[in-house]
């Protein structure tokens, strides 16, 4: 018997184009930023993950639009 592992990946949109994006796994939701290497987090809701990327921008910054790819 195979095990599938679901993923799925929504991307954050501002005004200027992409700012991050968010993976959901086995592990929970891992927030990443558009051009860092590394993860800000992994969180245990889509809600908390939103809310880590939003923190993550400038002051002032509108919420970012996420679409699920």
């Amino acid at each position: 018997m195979s095990e599938t592992i679901v993923r799925r990946l929504w991307v954050a949109y501002g005004p200027v184009g992409v700012v991050g994006k968010i993976q959901k796994d086995v592990d929970g939701y891992t927030v990443h930023m558009a051009g860092k290497n590394e993860p800000l987090g992994v969180y245990p809701s889509m809600e908390i993950a939103k809310s880590a990327l939003q923190t993550h921008l400038r002051p002032g910054s509108d919420r970012p639009q996420f679409r699920e790819h």
